[in-house]
């Protein structure tokens, strides 16, 4: 039996080592252990004597590293900045911190991430101030009052008269400054293949018109929002005014989106064998009138937009066409038809048919309705 002070180490093909005492052992720690510490705290001294002079030279780029990215406070002044549509929270930083507004385009994503009415805001022009905090600049462009810019709305399938109009009544601009801009296209961006014809490159949608925009600059906006909506689909420049034409076509013939691929592809199908249109809603254009139906005494009018006398494509566009209508033109339904005719304009329910037989019966139908519906057809 091995006494318990003699803690000798015993490794198999090692000869025996001397026995060393327990109590030795501990003081050869508490030794090793001091040694350690005092180390320790001489490493630690010398660091903290080289820190301090890296610390005074560095100072100012520290100090820099510290500062705030945002402002504090409401700030103050007025800066007028616009948002376009489209625009990310990071597009927006970036313009207010170009604008002075906000300190750092960082505080403003990071106030945008705080607040979760942040996603409410809207396109427009606003009134804001300089330098202010990133959440009291979210906080305004939230606020109704700080839009500066009348918001006007144009629907798919208006003429352009009826765009005069609402943009005359949306901006209290007068209707005349809007026609004299429109009696140079070319000022406006309308292409040449135009042949001088704003219709259907008024794209239709809602803009933020600040209170100098000029009717010029208006039309501008709207007529570069087509071109980039004719980019999108895919248009080449020498097919746009025969895609317009035949999309404004099928914005105001069928009654549902669903069906102006359909109606895109009765009209190339009539096209491909030479086949008149004879359609009411170029009729109407002519004759300068919106109805369902045209009389026979309309339908003998002359002019290059009527499709019951002149073959081919009418003139040009017939309304101001939306991107789906444009996408339909470019990229119209497969299938044979020939025919047709809105069977219920209550429902838009539309009938497409091969045959004049078949188009007839859904003529009938539709004829039925308006029996039934005096004084709307």
């Amino acid at each position: 039996m091995r006494d318990h002070d003699d803690l000798s180490l015993v490794l198999p093909g090692v000869a025996r080592a001397e026995p060393v005492n327990v109590h030795e052992r501990r003081r050869q720690r508490r030794r090793r252990r001091g040694r350690r510490a005092l180390t320790l705290l001489i490493a630690l001294a010398l660091v903290a004597g080289g820190g301090y002079g890296a610390y005074t030279a560095l100072r100012p780029s520290v100090l820099s590293l510290l500062a705030s990215d945002d402002y504090t406070g409401p700030g103050s002044g007025q800066v007028t900045v616009t948002i376009a549509p489209g625009d990310s929270g990071r597009a927006i930083a970036q313009v207010l911190a170009q604008a002075g507004v906000v300190k750092s385009p960082g505080a403003f994503v990071d106030a945008v991430a705080a607040n979760p009415k942040a996603a409410l805001i809207q396109p427009g022009t606003y009134a804001l101030r300089r330098q202010m905090s990133a959440a009291a600049a979210v906080g305004l462009l939230l606020d109704p009052a700080a839009r500066t810019a009348q918001q006007v709305t144009i629907r798919e399938g208006m003429r352009v008269a009826q765009i005069v109009q609402v943009l005359s009544v949306s901006t209290g601009r007068p209707a005349s400054d809007y026609t004299a801009a429109l009696r140079d296209p070319a000022a406006l961006g309308v292409p040449a293949l135009a042949k001088g014809k704003v219709e259907g490159w008024l794209f239709p949608s809602s803009y933020q018109f600040g209170p100098d925009s000029t009717a010029v600059q208006q039309l501008s906006t709207m007529v570069a929002q087509t071109k980039k909506v004719l980019a999108q689909v895919g248009v080449p420049d020498r097919d746009a005014e025969r895609i317009l034409t035949i999309a404004s076509i099928a914005e105001v013939e069928a009654a549902s989106p669903d069906d102006f691929a359909k109606v895109a592809r009765t009209l190339d199908n009539r096209l491909k064998i030479k086949m008149k249109l004879q359609l009411d809603s170029t009729v109407s254009y002519a004759v300068g009138k919106r109805s369902i139906t045209t009389t026979p005494a309309e339908r003998a009018t002359k002019s290059p937009y009527n499709t019951y006398l002149v073959p081919g494509l009418p003139l040009g566009p017939i309304s101001n066409p939306g991107k789906a209508a444009i996408d339909a033109a470019y990229h119209p339904a497969a299938g044979p038809w020939l025919y047709f005719v809105t069977v219920d304009p209550s429902t838009g329910e539309t009938k497409f048919a091969t045959t004049s037989a078949q188009h007839a019966q859904n003529v009938a139908q539709f004829q039925a309705w308006c029996r039934q519906h005096k004084g709307q057809c």
